[in-house]
């Protein structure tokens, strides 16, 4: 009974490590893009208005 309490474990710790690192390639990306994600969305704003 022990064994599968420790492999439940050990996979809770896997999907949180997996989770940490998506959430640092997701900050990483937006941290590079983001001012051109934002004038994408800036000039589409621009372009909706002016019409």
């Amino acid at each position: 009974m022990l064994n599968l309490y420790q492999e439940q474990g050990q996979g809770l710790v896997e999907y949180a490590l997996i989770l940490v690192l998506v959430a640092v390639v997701v900050i990483v990306i937006l941290t590079v893009l983001g001012p051109q994600i934002g004038e994408i969305f800036s000039t589409i704003n621009f372009t909706i208005a002016g019409s």
